[in-house]
């Protein structure tokens, strides 16, 4: 069923989606989200909190998804919508299901003409989903060719770019970790001769005391002195459209830029994303050879690259700052067009429910959707006024931005995804608030001076993408209500530690979440891609598929999460509460505790070489079936190694195809298909479709192959009867 949505239309906060606001009716009852579709048309509501501020006295009028948009005002007049107020985007997106890395490769292939990278993990999808292109033949959008080079090394790569922009050519990298660390010599260069392109980051934590292939913001800060703008991702939609933005504000600066989301953590992340067209991407962006310079032009010579000493130097960099001062009025443009032609807005900085909080909590990338969702829990559960600010923008930082938006509150908190244990003042995001808030107080450098600051709290989550919860974010709060520790850490068992203990289930209302336990190699993570991009683009679900695995992958165990829901999916943390939970790796029953989380009368699926279910729940361990037993789980099982073995046309496929038999459980076991209306024929050929975005290029033959796979996977899978459950109380 279609869930409501409705926008508001009244006095400056026009056109604000409304499905986030905590309605307070006038009986004084007060609940998150919209009523469900079959209330009133019309609701009347006292006052309406959330997002964007509050207001009395609003109407807001409900339809379902897919309908015409209705409206309602926050200005406290009753305006009946009509389609008149309705306010259209030319450009709404493309709807897909696509994880960050596939979202910057659909832009950059679109408008650039070359690449050099030398690509690391977890930078490495973006490189060679971009090569792919190239072999290909898939030209840009003005028909150009495109060009991808892989030298010996990113400060080779680096340098690759630089040529290439330095040619007039419109030019991109992928990079991630030490590799950007590598490149700074180049990076100071393609900023100094004013070259606009575009590096797109995946965040990864650098080799100090060990190697760590996950998400961490200390390569990004490390090369934060390089005269770049940095744009922040946290979500692949975000990540897709900010690449876009940040190419038009670089070129129209001449300023490079970097777009950067959090490694693996967006990167490999499959959401529900709205692509930009290719005809607004090309109008947006512009031909490039109208909007670059071509330095090596013979018939328009320039010096470039020259040796000055002290007569020159300090002139010629100096006079630079010319363009970076106009690096601020440029992206503010790209910003303000970008919302104009698609209907999505973004900022320097985005303020959640800060109007009015006394404890607001700021950070940079993907864990700050998991604080907005967590503000909420705060807000109408606990009652504290939290509000969090998510950064977009570290380079040019908005400092003055920030004030207005911190300077009411009573104390913040500032947490990053890194460790610099040697600056006593923090680390890099809190330095600039500090920073910010001492030219405040003095009225300097274009501060309103303000007469005092409210306490800073700062601290380190999240190195190496440690789980985030939205347990750590509360004992955040916590630490700020009762004027805990200046520094802390959130997440690990240490002395300068919070504890977490409120961890509260904060998924989507009606929201569907699946766990799963398997051994890289078996192809589950690959499967798991595939369900959500069913889940997205057949059902029309909001979905958020992930992976946790180590830097050795490949046989060795991995735990993969699917959640699918009606609306956007905001926290990103590991999923401790599920509906299904699947076991491709029986051997976890033996060795942990994969049931944990699961939610009571949910379902597990596992791999079995039995076919008679007393044979099945006999090898369950004792203390696994007392917790079947007290949970009231069912529980499935069928030969998902045998169906693969009997299926695959090719042998080394057998050990891969065994993941995507889960597809048609999880068909069997979920009620999208049946909630749908589509008949088996319709939901088959949109499975099709799915399996050949994945597998498409190894030929028709595996496609079908693995089509078949997960029609067995649905007829042959079954169930260990409750009373088996139940009734037995030993080994048998």
């Amino acid at each position: 069923m279609a869930l409501p949505v409705a926008s508001l239309n009244g006095g400056a906060k026009a056109g604000k989606p409304c499905w986030e606001f905590v309605e307070s009716s006038e009986e004084g009852a007060s609940r998150r989200g919209l009523p469900q579709v079959g209330s009133p048309a019309i609701i009347h509501f006292s006052s309406v909190f959330g997002r964007f501020g509050s207001s009395t006295v609003v109407v807001v009028q409900l339809h379902t998804s897919g309908d015409s948009m209705a409206t309602g005002t926050l200005d406290g007049t009753q305006t009946p919508a009509s389609d008149e107020s309705e306010q259209k985007f030319q450009y709404p997106g493309i709807p897909v299901t696509c994880d960050g890395a596939e979202a910057v490769v659909w832009v950059e292939t679109k408008i650039c003409q070359g690449s050099g990278a030398f690509p690391i993990t977890s930078s490495t999808t973006m490189g060679s989903g971009f090569n792919a292109a190239v072999q290909n033949g898939i030209p840009n959008l003005w028909g150009d060719d495109l060009v991808f080079v892989e030298p010996e090394s990113e400060h080779s790569s680096a340098t690759f770019c630089e040529g290439f922009a330095a040619a007039g050519g419109r030019v991109t990298n992928f990079t991630s970790g030490q590799g950007l660390v590598l490149m700074k010599e180049v990076l100071y260069t393609i900023a100094g001769k004013r070259l606009g392109v575009v590096f797109n980051i995946g965040a990864r934590a650098l080799t100090s005391h060990s190697l760590n292939v996950h998400a961490g913001h200390d390569d990004v800060m490390s090369v934060a002195d390089c005269n770049w703008g940095i744009l922040f991702a946290r979500n692949a939609q975000e990540a897709g459209d900010l690449c876009l933005i940040s190419r038009r504000a670089a070129e129209a600066s001449q300023v490079p830029f970097m777009s950067v989301q959090d490694g693996f953590l967006t990167t490999h992340t499959v959401e529900s994303v709205l692509l930009c067209e290719p005809e607004f991407m090309k109008d947006y962006i512009g031909k490039p050879e109208d909007r670059l310079h071509n330095l090596m032009d013979p018939d328009n010579p320039v010096m470039s690259g020259v040796v000055q000493n002290q007569d020159s130097y300090m002139k010629g960099k100096i006079a630079q700052r010319w363009y970076y001062d106009t690096v601020e009025e440029h992206l503010q443009d790209a910003f303000d067009e970008f919302y104009t032609k698609t209907g999505r807005r973004y900022g320097f900085l985005d303020a959640y429910r800060c109007e009015d909080a006394e404890y607001i909590l700021v950070g940079i990338g993907s864990y700050m959707e998991t604080a907005q969702t967590t503000i909420d829990y705060l807000r109408d559960e606990k009652g504290v006024k939290a509000g969090c600010l998510n950064i977009y923008c570290f380079r040019p930082f908005p400092a003055r931005q920030l004030v207005d938006a911190l300077k009411h509150c009573k104390a913040i908190s500032v947490i990053e995804r890194m460790d610099d244990p040697l600056s006593t003042t923090g680390n890099h995001l809190t330095r600039e608030i500090k920073a910010a808030f001492c030219d405040a107080l003095g009225g300097q450098m274009g501060h309103e001076k303000i007469d005092q600051a409210p306490r800073i709290y700062h601290g380190a989550a999240g190195l190496g993408s440690r789980d985030v919860r939205p347990g750590d974010i509360n004992a955040i709060f916590d630490n700020m209500i009762n004027d805990g520790q200046d520094f802390f850490v959130v997440g690990i068992d240490h002395a300068l530690a919070l504890e977490s203990t409120d961890d509260p289930d904060l998924r989507p209302p009606g929201a569907f979440s699946m766990r799963g336990h398997s051994v890289g190699g078996f192809g589950s993570v690959t499967s798991n891609k595939v369900i959500a991009t069913i889940g997205g683009q057949v059902f029309g679900k909001d979905v958020q598929a992930y992976p946790k695995y180590g830097s050795e992958k490949k046989g060795l165990p991995t735990t993969y999460y699917l959640t699918i829901a009606d609306s956007h999916i905001y926290s990103h943390s590991e999923l401790e509460h599920v509906n299904l939970i699947v076991l491709n790796d029986v051997t976890a029953l033996d060795s942990g505790h994969p049931l944990s989380g699961m939610v009571d009368e949910g379902s597990i699926f596992m791999q079995s070489p039995f076919e008679d279910a007393a044979d099945v729940w006999a090898r369950i361990p004792e203390h696994q079936k007392e917790v079947i037993r007290s949970g009231k789980l069912r529980v499935f099982f069928t030969d998902m190694v045998n169906i693969a073995r009997e299926v695959a046309s090719v042998a080394d496929l057998e050990m891969r195809m065994q993941g995507i038999v889960l597809l048609g459980a999880f068909l069997k076991l979920t009620p999208y298909a049946t909630d749908s209306g589509m008949g088996d024929e319709e939901v088959y050929a949109g499975v099709e479709k799915a399996l050949r975005k994945y597998f498409g290029k190894r030929g028709e033959q595996v496609v079908q192959d693995n089509l078949t796979c997960v029609k067995r996977g649905y007829s042959e899978m079954q169930e260990i009867p409750q009373e088996l459950i139940q009734g037995s109380t030993g080994g048998a």
